[in-house]
């Protein structure tokens, strides 16, 4: 409906009243009647001025999979939608309830690693030191609003599709913040980007965003791996032209996924429900009878993201019961134009180069 033309108009007054707020909080900050903590361990913030689904899960389990062999590396996370408060850690036995289901995820696939929930951030570092006194480094995942902590680095997502350059401040459009807010960041990367990507798009993306000269500017996109079980990952499954998926999803857009999908497999059935979907007993109901109608292809399954699989192993008695097997898809970052070097490169040195 935001696509609309004639909506923005009737949504705008909404959308300059809501950019005031934001404004003025944001001076608040600039002038010190609000202060922002610093701390003695290099933090890095990864977020975006929209709403959501520019990769920011994806990006940080990058960062996690770059520094991990070198430094002891912690993530930050609010939790969001989870239905405990306050500071969390997490662990592999935590459900998605307990503490969201991005943290889940992170910590499931690197055990090792601590990884927290914790809504007020300036509050919750300093409990994670307590606890890993010898942390390096500090992940602050979707925290770019957050202005109660001051990052020594921040990474910018926004996405291919649709850039912040040529979004609407909320209800309008997607953006929390005003586009200035870019100015913040010392790396952008612009996310979802299509395999075929030129040298010529590129140029054509730094004319539109046209970084300030502290800013570095990444072209990154997704490479999708070998789906594996849910409920018993040791088991994995090749998707070829005989295979019919029946897609699940809770996540804010699907099209960069469909389009990946689609030249792989026979025949795609969607189910898409809104962004961080925590599913009902019908809504699995609702998988199996679909799954159960799917006759015509000589290999079927039920696909999903990794994030919508923490959410859907809430139901696992019933997946078990009724031996619905649901596959998830991982992701990995990879960068255009042979720059992940350099952005690696970038990412160590900043560490580096950090000085209490």
């Amino acid at each position: 409906m935001k696509n609309n033309s004639f909506v923005k108009i009737l949504l705008a007054p909404f959308s300059l009243l809501y950019g005031f707020g934001v404004s003025l909080r944001a001076f608040s900050y600039r002038i010190q009647l609000q202060r922002s903590s610093r701390f003695d361990v290099p933090t890095i913030c990864v977020g975006n001025l929209s709403m959501g689904g520019a990769g920011k899960s994806p990006h940080i389990e990058y960062l996690i999979r770059l520094l991990e062999p070198y430094i002891s590396v912690g993530v930050l996370s609010r939790g969001y939608r989870r239905k405990t408060e306050g500071f969390l850690f997490v662990e592999p036995k935590s459900t998605a309830l307990d503490v969201g289901d991005e943290p889940l995820q992170f910590k499931r696939k690197f055990p090792h690693v601590a990884i927290a929930v914790g809504e007020r951030r300036a509050y919750a570092i300093p409990q994670m030191l307590v606890r890993y006194p010898d942390l390096q480094a500090i992940l602050l995942d979707d925290a770019f609003q957050h202005l109660a902590v001051s990052p020594y680095l921040s990474v910018l997502l926004t996405e291919f599709s649709l850039p912040f350059t040529r979004d609407y401040l909320v209800p309008s459009g997607n953006l929390r913040e005003g586009r200035q807010g870019y100015e913040r960041a010392e790396i952008i990367v612009v996310t979802k980007c299509p395999l075929s990507m030129t040298l010529t798009d590129k140029e054509k993306f730094r004319k539109e965003i046209y970084p300030l000269p502290h800013q570095r500017i990444f072209f990154s996109y997704y490479d999708y791996a070998k789906p594996y079980q849910i409920l018993d990952p040791s088991v994995s499954v090749d998707l070829d032209a005989e295979t019919e998926v029946l897609l699940i999803t809770g996540i804010a857009r699907t099209d960069y996924l469909l389009d990946w999908l689609a030249p792989k497999v026979k025949k795609i059935t969607t189910m898409t429900f809104e962004d961080h979907r925590l599913f009902t007993n019908y809504d699995v109901a609702q998988v199996k009878r679909l799954y159960d109608g799917m006759t015509t292809a000589r290999k079927r399954l039920v696909l999903t993201t990794e994030k919508d699989a923490t959410r859907l192993e809430l139901h696992k008695e019933y997946l078990t019961d009724n031996q619905l097997p649901i596959y998830a898809l991982p992701i990995e970052v990879k960068f255009h134009f042979n720059e992940g070097e350099l952005f690696d490169k970038d990412i160590k040195q900043t560490l580096l180069d950090f000085k209490i």
